[in-house]
């Protein structure tokens, strides 16, 4: 979004004047001051621009989550699965050693 700002380079002048600058220098001085503003306000950032990447950056993190969460449920469940499958070879393990020392 384009920043609108007004620079009035007469005023800017008359007052350079005022202070004792030449005329030919206050002018130059406020033309050139209004090339700069007009260059570097190009690349302002809005308050429409910082409220557009705000919600931006809250759909990214609420995807972000959703992924993160899916990817935490998976890896409970094959945690649970082989924490499942730990206990039966224990007890498989422990019923073998029972009959074999009987």
């Amino acid at each position: 979004m384009a920043t609108t700002m007004t620079f009035d380079t007469l005023k800017f002048a008359n007052h350079l004047k005022a202070a004792g600058i030449k005329p030919e220098h206050a002018e130059a001085e406020a033309q050139a001051l209004a090339e700069v503003f007009d260059i570097n306000l190009q690349s302002v950032a809005t308050k429409e621009d910082i409220r557009l990447l705000e919600r931006e950056i809250k759909q990214l993190e609420e995807r972000l989550n959703e992924r993160f969460d899916s990817k935490l449920l998976q890896l409970d469940q094959r945690m649970t699965i082989k924490l499942g499958s730990l206990m039966v070879i224990a007890v498989s393990v422990v019923a073998a050693m029972d009959k074999f020392l009987r």
